[in-house]
């Protein structure tokens, strides 16, 4: 497992496309999750094809110890040990003939698999 550190000046730059912000606001309301209160939890996790794989999900709340991020319209939250990982990272949702979903554009990564939701750092 590699040794990164979260960004020295303690803040996390992770954007979400136009299209993404899109979704996740869908989502929010299919939810019930105010965007003022809740949000979305982008995270990392061991596992995956590549060693790691991206999470995401609506939270309630932010945990005490996330970095809290605006977006267009609501927050992302990050926990420490995925912010090491994400720290420019982009999000966009993409549609094609093979299906739709979340993709990840990760600067960190050192490699990746054909799936698109796990990476090496």
């Amino acid at each position: 497992m590699s040794t990164m550190q979260a960004p020295a000046d303690g803040a996390v730059r992770l954007a979400v496309s136009e299209a993404g912000c899109a979704e996740v606001r869908k989502f929010l309301a299919a939810e019930g999750v105010s965007p003022e209160v809740g949000g979305l939890r982008v995270g990392v996790q061991p596992g995956g094809c590549s060693g790691f794989r991206y999470t995401l999900l609506i939270e309630d709340a932010p945990a005490e110890d996330d970095y809290v991020l605006a977006q267009d319209g609501f927050r992302v939250f990050v926990d420490p040990f995925s912010a090491q990982y994400l720290d420019g990272v982009r999000v966009d949702y993409v549609t094609s003939m093979q299906g739709s979903g979340f993709t990840f554009h990760n600067p960190n990564a050192t490699g990746g698999c054909g799936c698109g939701s796990s990476f090496a750092a």
